[in-house]
This record gives structure tokens, C-alpha cells and sequence, in this order.
């Protein structure tokens, strides 16, 4: 059993600018940043409730053997949207919102992804301080190695295995800390692809790390759950994604995951939004709703896409407003009003 978390750490140096971000995408940090202290002020956090987290069957469970859920925000690409790696960020998600975990999206691929011509050593430091940041605040921190455009996870396998290895081994002592191993893989990359993966990564993570949670992106952008059903890794504390957005993927999908729950799969939605699939189409609330209704049925767990300011109908910020916290309704696209909305309901 590894001892909790002590609560003080030092957080490291946030990225400057030149990680590969573009210039029209990344907010002024125009909110004080007090990443040198921690939280002192708040003890019941959602890890000290809480502790270690495993999978019991279909279920995510905490240390007490009690049913858990995980929720709060995906960051949108760190390359990108540095700015919202902060700990007065991840403060007001917390207090204010409520939410309890926080999801450091790192691209692989895309401009300034991590095995393209990314800089992989500013992009490991923003994951660390992220998890520094989310571990100060006493919240759940899952680790996302964001395949998208290269489809396969076999393209930067090698990459992956390097990554995993030093996370898992500066965070094997982290009870908070969750890896997810592959976000989205599509196209070609179907669930045998993914397991030949998997069984190469999660290995790696457990031999630093016994006990941690793994996140397993599945087929078709992480909509084939029924394929990791069928033929489930042998891996213990292990959960499939499931993505949707609210426009695009409706009673099938929700009907497709309440049959692989009933199955005894443990889910997590580890993405999803409100608009259609492309992350900018028109918002779908009533379909929104029907999603949040089969989630609170199962518990399952929930991280939204995405916190961001950019000029898209997924990010849940308005274009153009470059405060990092403390965000007005006016300051909220519909999405960001309804996810808060959410989240404050259940604190």
C-alpha cells in the first residue's frame, strides 16, 4: 500500500512562451498566480476523503471500498493553452465548481505535439506542474497522452514507453495521479492495434507503479467500448474511454455503454462535450441532458472538453476574455454555463 500524499510540494517553473503554442491561442495571465503556496485553508479535499482509488467490476471505488466518481475539466492542448496549468485555476475549479479532478491534455502529433516537433522537456514540465498543482489542491490528476491525427498508437510507441516511464516513476508514490494511455485512436487502429499497445505501455507503468488507475482510449475516437468488452486487457485498476459529443452521438452510443456497464466494463468518460463531434458545431442541451441522466444512473465518471478560450463551441470560455478564473456568466460559452451548472450540483 503506498502512504498518501504529503500535502506540501514545491511547485516548479511554469512555461514560458515557445513551447509551441500559437500566439492567437494563448490567454494573458491576467489573474494574480499564487502557484508558490499550498492550500492550507481547505483540508477536506477530495483526495483526503477519498485516497486511493480502484476498480471493483464495473465500478470506480475509493479507499473506503465505496463508489466514486471522478469529474471536473480537460484541459485543451497544453502546447497551446499553457496558461490554464495553474494553480489558481485548478483552485477555482475546485472551490468554486466543485469538480474534483483535473485532465492535462498533451497532444502527440498536432503542431507541437510531443513526438513530433514538440518540446518535450517544457511539455513534461507543464504536466509536472500540473500534477504538482492538482496534488497541493488535493485533487485527482489524470495524465493524458492525447493521440488523435496520427491514429495508431503505435506511431510513437516508443515515445510513449519513455514517457511512461518517467511519469510512473516520479508518481509512483501519487495516489492521485491516473494515466491515460491513448485518447482517441481511429481510423485503422482498431481494438487489437490498441491491445498489442497496451500491453506494451501498462507493463511499463506497472512496474514502478502496482496500483495506479490506466485510462485505455478504445476504437473509432474512443466510441468502441463493445470491443474492449469482448476482449479485456489482463490488467488490474484498468478503465475504457468512452467519448461523445452530445450533437453527434446520441441513444446508440448511451445504449451501447449502458450494455458494456452491464457487462461489468468500467467506464470512464474521459472527454466529452455538448456541440457535435467536430468540437464546433451547434450545442445539443436536451441531448446533453439524456447523457448526464445515464451518467448519475451508473456513476460514471466524467471529464469535460474543454478549458480554453478558444473560438470554438467546446471550449467553455468566450473568445477573447483572458481571465484564467473567477469567470463571469458572460464570460462562459453555453457549454461553460451548463457544465458549471452541473458540477455545482454536486458539491
Amino acid at each position: 500500500m503506498k502512504k498518501k500524499i504529503l500535502a506540501t510540494l514545491l511547485a516548479t517553473m511554469m512555461l514560458l512562451s515557445g513551447c509551441g503554442a500559437k500566439e492567437d491561442d494563448t490567454p494573458k495571465n491576467t489573474n494574480a498566480n499564487s502557484n508558490s503556496s499550498v492550500d492550507t485553508d481547505n483540508t477536506d479535499t477530495p483526495f483526503s476523503l477519498h485516497g486511493a482509488l480502484s476498480v471493483d467490476g464495473a465500478d470506480l471505488v475509493d479507499e473506503n471500498g465505496e463508489k466514486f466518481q471522478l469529474y471536473g475539466m480537460s484541459t485543451h492542448g497544453i502546447a497551446w493553452f499553457p496558461d490554464y496549468v495553474n494553480y489558481d485555476t485548478f483552485k477555482y475549479l475546485r472551490d468554486e465548481w466543485g469538480t474534483n479532478c483535473i485532465r492535462l491534455a498533451m497532444y502527440t502529433h498536432e503542431n507541437g505535439g510531443y513526438g513530433s516537433d514538440g518540446d518535450k522537456e517544457a511539455l513534461k514540465t507543464l504536466v509536472k506542474n500540473g500534477v504538482d498543482y492538482a496534488t497541493q489542491l488535493g485533487m485527482y490528476v489524470i495524465i493524458d497522452w492525447h493521440v488523435l491525427n496520427e491514429k495508431s498508437p503505435m506511431v510513437y510507441i516508443e515515445e510513449s514507453k519513455d514517457f511512461f516511464e518517467e511519469m510512473s516513476s516520479l508518481y509512483k508514490d501519487y495516489d492521485n495521479v491516473i494515466y491515460e494511455i491513448c485518447n482517441e485512436p481511429n481510423s485503422n487502429a482498431n481494438w487489437s492495434v490498441i491491445k498489442e499497445y497496451a500491453n506494451e505501455i501498462i507493463p511499463i507503468i506497472r512496474n514502478n507503479d502496482e496500483n495506479s488507475i490506466v485510462i485505455c482510449g478504445t476504437p473509432t475516437w474512443s466510441q468502441d467500448i463493445h470491443r474492449a468488452s469482448a476482449e479485456r486487457l489482463e490488467f488490474d485498476n484498468v478503465m475504457y474511454a468512452l467519448h461523445f459529443y452530445a450533437a453527434t452521438h446520441k441513444d446508440w452510443l448511451r445504449n451501447r455503454m449502458e450494455t458494456c456497464i452491464n457487462e461489468g466494463l468500467p467506464v470512464f468518460i474521459s472527454e466529452f462535450g455538448i456541440c457535435d463531434a467536430s468540437g464546433n458545431g451547434n450545442v445539443d442541451i436536451e441531448q446533453a441532458n439524456a447523457w448526464k441522466d445515464i451518467i448519475e444512473k451508473y456513476n460514471v465518471s466524467f471529464m469535460c472538453w474543454n478549458l480554453a478560450n478558444k473560438n470554438e463551441a467546446s471550449s467553455i470560455i468566450e473568445f477573447g476574455c483572458d481571465k484564467l478564473y473567477g469567470w463571469t456568466d458572460d464570460e462562459l460559452k453555453e457549454e461553460g454555463l451548463w457544465i458549471s451548472e452541473w458540477f455545482e450540483s454536486e458539491k
